[in-house]
């Protein structure tokens, strides 16, 4: 009895380390990201949630427990729900009951949802229509093109957002005006030279707790006899816990186009980076690792981007298209659940 308390102190208070590390890591992306300034600035935390997410995902797939080929397919398609349906869907409801509606640029969420639409096939419905092998699982060879090719679209994307339409993703003119960190200085090079060594250091401690917390995890989720797609949820709510906060934050200041541009960066950088590092990884170490989601999943995730779709559509939000997104996103709970 002694053992098992004392054994339960250990994960608690490894699991608080863990959040800390994630808040500190986000913290210093963000002071880097003030000082480079959008769409630069996204982009420095998206990498950095990404880098969290596959140390996540990569101790668990290194620990060989049943069902470990599963977690990057879970963690990807919470993370697409999450940010499709509840970020948005929080930033969304919480922006318009303060502000009546929300705008923001149509031509950058757009083009940002129809990469991530293509991401989302490739890497998870793909895997249902091929075959090469049973089972929703790609082949060696298809699973190097699948990664392979998620990347090289995620750097175009990048390219499209940061050199040629790089205005696309920029805050509108009546955003600038209630946006207090376009106006605060900026932090002084030293400032951001110490905020990157302790981003770093703040990364290799998610690394090294992730690995050291995941075989307790896959335990705990056992013995509450949940569904082990509770274990991917779990992850993708850590990593993108500090990002939706940013984003929520920004749409109660009316900034509704860094909400987005958070939010579906987030998305794309978990697909365009996440699986073809995972990818590189399963086929060097001989992992197993399955991509292809259930036939309820495919449902509930072409009918958020049907909606997704609508709601982008013409550059302003109301509250009633946040009550959508989050009803979806419960549904989706609820479901992960019972399905």
């Amino acid at each position: 009895m002694s053992d098992l308390l004392n054994q339960t102190w250990m994960i608690v208070l490894m699991s608080a380390a863990l959040i800390g590390a994630v808040l500190s890591a986000v913290h210093y992306a963000e002071v880097i990201a003030h000082k480079t300034g959008e769409p630069f600035g996204t982009l420095v935390l998206a990498l950095s949630v990404t880098i969290i997410e596959v140390a996540l995902i990569v101790s668990m797939m290194l620990t060989g427990h049943e069902g470990s080929e599963f977690i990057a397919r879970d963690t990807i398609f919470a993370t697409i729900m999450i940010i499709v349906n509840g970020v948005i869907g929080i930033c969304i409801f919480t922006g318009g009951l303060k502000h009546y509606e929300l705008a923001f640029r149509n031509e950058g969420t757009n083009s940002m949802l129809a990469v991530l639409i293509a991401l989302a096939t490739f890497i998870l419905v793909m895997p249902i229509v091929t075959v090469s092998t049973p089972g929703p699982d790609f082949t060696k060879s298809q699973l190097a093109f699948a990664g392979t090719a998620s990347f090289a679209l995620y750097l175009a994307f990048l390219f499209f957002q940061t050199v040629s339409h790089r205005d696309y993703y920029l805050p509108q003119t009546e955003e600038k005006k209630t946006d207090i960190n376009f106006h605060a200085p900026k932090p002084s090079n030293a400032k951001t030279a110490a905020s990157a060594v302790l981003l770093l250091i703040s990364l290799i401690a998610v690394v090294a707790l992730a690995k050291l917390l995941s075989p307790s995890i896959e335990a705990g989720v056992a013995a509450a006899g949940a569904p082990k797609t509770i274990v991917g949820i779990a992850i993708a709510l850590l990593v993108l816990l500090p990002e939706s906060l940013a984003a929520v934050r920004a749409a109660k200041a009316n900034r509704l186009q860094s909400s987005l541009n958070l939010a579906l960066g987030s998305a794309l950088a978990s697909i365009g980076l996440t699986i073809p590092a995972v990818a590189a990884i399963a086929i060097y170490f001989n992992l197993p690792l399955s991509l292809g989601i259930s036939s309820l999943n495919l449902t509930l995730m072409y009918l958020s981007f049907f909606i997704c779709t609508l709601t982008l559509a013409i550059g302003r939000t109301t509250l009633l298209q946040g009550v959508v997104h989050l009803i979806i996103f419960l549904e989706y709970l609820f479901l992960s659940l019972v399905p």
